[in-house]
C-alpha cells in the first residue's frame, strides 16, 4: 500500500523521473561502457610498451601510432590508397548483390529450380573465398579484378541464401491470393515478393558490406594489388610499426564506419518493419 503521507503528485514526478534516468541510461550507457573499455585498451597497450613489457620495436606505444595515423591524412598516397579500396569494396557489394537477388528470385520462385541447383549451391558456398585468392591472382595478376572476384564470390552467396530465406518466408495466403488475381511474374516480384524479401536482404546487403571490405584488404596485402592491404604490405617490408598499426586502425574505423552507414541505411529503408519499430536489429 502506498504511504497516505507522501501525496500522489510526488510518487508520479518520482516515477517519472526514475523512467527517465532508465531510458538516459539505456542511452548513454552503451556508449560511456564503449568509451571506457577503449580508454583501458589504450591505458594498458600504453603502459606495455613503455615498460617493454613487449619490445617497443614491434609494439609502438599508442603515442606514437596515432601520430602517425594523423600525419597519413596529409599524404595523397594515403588517400589514394583508400580510394581504391573503397572502390573495390563498392563494385563487389554492387555486383554480388545485384546478382545474388537476380539468381535468387528466379531460382526461389521455382521448386524445380531449387531441387535442381540445391546441391551445386551447398557445394560452391562453403568454400572459403580466400581459397580462390591464388586462382584470381593468376588470372587477373596484381589488378582489381583480382579484388572484385572474390569479393563477388563471397557476398553473392550471402545475398542468396538470404534471398532465398525471404522467399520461404512468403505467406501463404498472399501467394494464392496472387495467382486468384492472375498477377504476372513481375507483379508477384513487386507487390508480393520484394516486401516480404526486404528485411532479409538488408541484413544480407549489411553482411556483405563488412565481408567486402574485410577480403578486399585481404586481397590487396596478399596479391599486392593497390590499396590499403598493399600499403601495410610496404610498410611491414619497410619495418615501419607504427604506419602498419596507423594503416590497421585506418581499416578499422572503415569498418566502424561501413557499419554505421549499412544499419542507418536499413532503418531508413524498414522504417515501416516491426524490427526496426521494435528496436531490434536482424
Amino acid at each position: 500500500m502506498s504511504n497516505p503521507a507522501i501525496p500522489a503528485a510526488s510518487v508520479r514526478r518520482a516515477n517519472i523521473t526514475s523512467k527517465r534516468r532508465r531510458v538516459s541510461w539505456q542511452t548513454a550507457g552503451p556508449v560511456a561502457l564503449g568509451t571506457l573499455g577503449i580508454l583501458l585498451f589504450l591505458a594498458i597497450w600504453q603502459a606495455a610498451s613503455m615498460l617493454e613489457l613487449v619490445n617497443p620495436t614491434h609494439l609502438p606505444p599508442p603515442t606514437v601510432v596515432f601520430e602517425r595515423f594523423a600525419l597519413n591524412f596529409a599524404y595523397a598516397e594515403f588517400w589514394v590508397a583508400v580510394g581504391n579500396t573503397m572502390k573495390a569494396w563498392l563494385l563487389g557489394v554492387v555486383i554480388s548483390t545485384v546478382l545474388g537477388i537476380i539468381a535468387g528470385i528466379i531460382i526461389g520462385s521455382s521448386n524445380v529450380l531449387v531441387k535442381a541447383t540445391h546441391s551445386t549451391v551447398e557445394f560452391f558456398r562453403p568454400i572459403p573465398a580466400v581459397a580462390l585468392i591464388p586462382i584470381a591472382a593468376l588470372l587477373f595478376g596484381p589488378r582489381i579484378g583480382t579484388e572484385l572476384m572474390i569479393i563477388i564470390y563471397a557476398c553473392f552467396w550471402v545475398v542468396l541464401i538470404q534471398v532465398f530465406y525471404g522467399i520461404s518466408d512468403l505467406d501463404k495466403v498472399a501467394v494464392d491470393t496472387a495467382r486468384t488475381l492472375r498477377m504476372n511474374f513481375m507483379q508477384r516480384v513487386r507487390y508480393l515478393v520484394f516486401p516480404t524479401l526486404l528485411p532479409f536482404l538488408m541484413t544480407g546487403l549489411r553482411l556483405s558490406a563488412t565481408i567486402a571490405l574485410i577480403l578486399a584488404i585481404s586481397v590487396e596485402l596478399i596479391v599486392g594489388t593497390p590499396g590499403l592491404g598493399q600499403e601495410v604490405a610496404f610498410a611491414q617490408i619497410n619495418g615501419s610499426a607504427p604506419a602498419i598499426y596507423a594503416l590497421i586502425i585506418t581499416s578499422g574505423l572503415l569498418g566502424i564506419g561501413i557499419n554505421m552507414i549499412m544499419r542507418f541505411i536499413e532503418r531508413k529503408t524498414l522504417f515501416w518493419h516491426e524490427s526496426v519499430r521494435g528496436g531490434i536489429s536482424l
